[in-house]
């Protein structure tokens, strides 16, 4: 397979396409431009996006990575050449929740659909294998040059050195049978243990049955002469208690009596009361004491005395008119003679009856605030004359101390009230306490008490026999126990042999495991080695791969081969991707291969083994695409 052309909506990528050629493809580009975008967006036209990632600490899963930054929908193409033939992938999004879930195989430049390639089987039909198998292998992500083993892989290696077949996994195999191993017995838990605590419990509701059988007679036995000793305690109690009752009812009766009398002479002084203060509120002195009323009377009675009767003598008004009527007379004479002495007689005339005519204005309005006041007075007492004030102090004194008088009958008539009231409940409280016949201190409280009791040890043998019947039912017969039993006991012998069979095969599975590892890793190791030793100038002539991927290598020079944490960063970073080239030339397909794809796999490598390492790449471009985005520029790297 090789990939001709890319076209992607797709993270910070806007409709931008990029296009590759046959052989090695060098995609220069500085850090944050694009290149692991572009990387994911082939894994993803391949392969699809998992819409059922989730975010976790620390990883977000593609569906939300890569949502394109332009608000677009996530989507793209991808031409490719597969078979002699050139396809065109397309991936849309129609729903946010399953972005580029939409997909379409059609050969390029028509309308003609690929048969058989859908969304779901698009990836492994094109490179020949599964994603988790190409991720492992042939795609080469930013900081994951080192090979993380799984199943698939695992299967797909193993199929090489051994029998061809893809279907079997030591990995898988060894997890089955734990599995088995695990469901028989592990710790506290399993078949077997299950078994041996059913049958303990077996054991023991047997020795039980025995012991509860003895109790059970005991029980009811005693349970028979309970009821009927509180069956004679129940005619004495009902006997006691109709006893009680009649008292009770007869000392309330009687006190009820007593309180009903107190009520109503205390009603009738509170009905006094009402109509003595009725009659008082009626008066002119409402709302004050005697002595209040009676200063203020006093004053009063020595203002209108004071007052006396005011009336307006007419003494000045004479006098003024006549004045007045010569100033006239002196005013006329003056105009038909014209003598000054009239003049000067006319002006005193006319002074002299304004003088008199002021003095007449002033003592009559003193007339009249006089009478005024006397008016208010009178008016306050609702009286004509200073003898009806009094008179009317002496009813209010009089009323005042008629309801000072029912007012102490009614203090009297309350105080009797309410100690009939406290005698009342004190009588209530006191029968309450004779007819509460299980805390009070009569004979048939007492009675009431040791029935209740006696009640309770009837109820409660009842539960027990009732408990070890239930006990016994549940348990069933003994000779179904002892059956079940017998057949725990065989069942609990074939599953322990059955979990010593499974011992047996993990043994014999190991065993096959490391006679297949003696051809597994050395097979990969040799071909991981031809690739060290190329891009290393022959520095490094050997490297050793464990089951899980981990590796080691040596030099010409050394005896011992040097661990990965003893390996410089660019040393370490050739050793993986030496056994990288080896799984992609033992794991994938023969045939037409599908492309290798390294994202800055090589930043850590000096300029000598860099280029030695681009070297080794152009020879495998050869058989294969390569492409290889990188931020180290070169002098024949396109652009990203």
């Amino acid at each position: 397979m090789k990939i001709n052309k890319l076209t992607a909506s797709f993270g910070k990528l806007q409709n931008e396409t990029l296009r590759f050629h046959e052989g090695l493809n060098i995609i220069y580009a500085p850090n944050e431009s694009g290149k692991s975008t572009w990387c994911a967006f082939i894994r993803a036209m391949l392969y699809g996006v998992d819409s059922a990632e989730r975010s976790r600490a620390g990883y977000l899963p593609d569906k939300l990575k890569y949502v394109p930054w332009s608000g677009a929908p996530m989507e793209g193409s991808m031409e490719v050449t597969a078979d002699r033939c050139d396809i065109t992938l397309t991936r849309t999004t129609r729903s946010k929740n399953a972005p580029m879930r939409e997909f379409s195989a059609t050969y390029t430049g028509s309308n003609v659909p690929v048969e058989n390639m859908n969304g779901s089987n698009a990836g492994e039909l094109l490179t020949g294998v599964t994603k988790d198998v190409f991720r492992r292998s042939a795609f080469i992500e930013q900081g994951s040059v080192g090979v993380k083993g799984s199943p698939e892989l695992e299967k797909r290696i193993a199929s090489i050195v051994s029998t061809g077949e893809e279907q079997t996994s030591y990995s898988e195999a060894d997890e089955r049978l734990r599995a088995w191993q695990r469901k028989r017995r592990w710790n506290r838990r399993g078949l077997l243990p299950d078994l041996e605590g059913r049958m303990d419990d077996a054991e023991r509701l047997l020795r039980e049955m025995d012991g509860d059988m003895e109790r059970l007679e005991r029980l009811e036995q005693e349970l028979q002469t309970d009821r009927q000793s509180a069956q004679k305690m129940e005619q004495d109690v009902v006997a006691a208690r109709k006893r009680q009752r009649r008292e009770a009812l007869s000392r309330l009766s009687q006190g009820r009596s007593e309180l009903q009398a107190s009520s109503d002479a205390h009603d009738r002084a509170m009905e006094l009361v009402s109509q003595r203060r009725k009659e008082l509120r009626e008066s002119s002195f409402w709302g004050r004491s005697v002595e209040d009323a009676e200063r203020e009377v006093g004053k009063d009675l020595a203002r209108l005395r004071e007052l006396g009767e005011p009336k307006l003598k007419n003494r000045l008004l004479l006098p003024a008119l006549i004045c007045f009527a010569l100033a006239v007379a002196c005013a006329s004479i003056y105009s038909a003679r014209e003598l000054l002495p009239l003049i000067i007689a006319a002006g005193v005339f006319c002074a002299a009856a304004l003088v008199l005519f002021l003095g007449y204005s002033r003592k009559r309005q003193l007339v009249q605030q006089a009478q005024d006041e006397r008016r208010r007075i009178l008016k306050k007492y609702k009286a004509v004359s200073a003898g009806e004030i009094s008179r009317a102090l002496e009813e209010f004194r009089s009323q005042y101390e008629a309801l000072e008088e029912a007012e102490e009958q009614e203090r009297q008539a309350r105080g009797s009230y309410e100690s009939a009231t406290r005698q009342q409940s004190d009588l209530e409280e006191s029968a309450l306490a004779d007819l509460d016949f299980n805390a009070g201190s009569s004979e048939a409280a007492r009675l009431s008490r040791a029935l209740t009791a006696k009640r309770s040890r009837v109820e409660q043998l009842s539960t027990e026999i009732a408990t070890l019947r239930g006990r016994l039912s549940a348990i069933g017969d003994p000779l179904v126990l002892s059956s079940s039993l017998t057949c725990m006991h065989e069942e609990y012998e074939t599953i322990q042999q059955e979990y010593e069979a499974i011992n047996l095969a993990l043994e014999a599975l190991r065993d096959a495991d490391r006679e297949i590892q003696t051809r597994f890793s050395p097979e990969l190791g040799r071909v991981a080695a031809k690739y060290m030793s190329a891009v290393t100038g022959g520095r490094y002539e050997d490297v050793f791969i464990n089951r899980d991927f981990s590796a080691r290598t040596r030099t010409k020079g050394d005896a011992v081969a040097r661990e990965a944490e003893y390996l410089s960063a660019g040393t370490l970073d050739l050793m993986y991707l030496a056994v990288r080239l080896a799984v992609c030339e033992l794991a994938l397909p023969e045939g037409e291969p599908c492309p290798l794809i390294l994202d800055d796999a090589l930043v850590n490598l000096d300029e000598t083994r860099f280029q030695q390492a681009i070297e080794l790449l152009k020879q495998i471009a050869r058989d294969r695409q390569v492409i290889l985005f990188t931020c180290r520029q070169q002098e024949d790297a396109p652009g990203a």
